[in-house]
């Protein structure tokens, strides 16, 4: 490995924790951490009901990640189109996303919804329910995560040729949160209200910085491989 493929992991990671802990994604983790909390007696099913919703998470990342990259790769003048302009594509994607991360830009955008029938229904389910909540929640895409997981974590596998290991460090970020909170409630309950009021602080300035990074980034990107200009 590479520092260059090491560096796009370490990336897709953060960008799968800020995915998490943006405001959208974070009301359906804390309803999912509500749900793996019920067993607060048992702190063992609580940590495996955490790496369950991980795993339900990973894995509808990866089989989406994994669908887009393979069809962006497998079409050949698609493919060489991207291995030669992608440089020139990421500079106003970055920016584009950037500027969605600091609210600059706004946009509606419903997710696919999940009827209380069905979350009653998944709930009944026992442990396991856990696996499933992390399934349906990973492709409840609102504004931040559909910019961040489009418009991040796509052209970072599809530069880096990866439809596999991308988007499972991608997915693994967006559950670490979560399995955070799993461990607090099975073994420390009374801080898990604290720690919900310095992860909102810290999203937010998190988010922020991320955001102009990206731009500035991107603005680096479009200068070179846009305009041609030497910086």
């Amino acid at each position: 490995m590479n520092d260059s493929f090491l560096l796009a992991m370490a990336s897709a990671c953060w960008v799968g924790i800020l995915t998490s802990i943006s405001p959208c994604p974070l009301a359906s983790n804390i309803a999912a951490i509500s749900f793996i909390g019920k067993r607060i007696d048992h702190p063992g099913v609580v940590l495996l009901s955490g790496l369950l919703y991980t795993a339900g998470r990973t894995i509808s990342y990866i089989a989406l990640g994994a669908l887009i990259v393979t069809g962006f790769l497998a079409v050949p003048k698609l493919s060489f189109f991207l291995q030669n302009n992608m440089n020139k594509i990421l500079g106003p994607i970055l920016i584009v996303v950037g500027l969605v991360l600091v609210g600059l830009i706004n946009f509606r955008m419903s997710g696919p919804g999940f009827g209380q029938k069905l979350q009653a229904r998944v709930e009944k389910s026992g442990m396991w329910g856990a696996l499933f909540l992390g399934l349906l929640f990973a492709l409840s895409f609102c504004p931040v995560s559909a910019a961040l997981f489009f418009g991040s974590l796509i052209p970072i596998a599809v530069e880096q040729e990866s439809n596999f290991i991308m988007p499972t460090v991608y997915g693994i970020g967006t559950a670490l949160p979560v399995v955070v909170f799993a461990v607090l409630i099975a073994f420390g309950a009374r801080f898990v209200g604290k720690w919900f009021d310095r992860l909102a602080q810290f999203e937010k300035w998190a988010r922020r910085i991320t955001g102009a990074i990206f731009v500035l980034v991107g603005v680096y990107y479009t200068l070179i491989y846009v305009f041609g200009v030497d910086v």
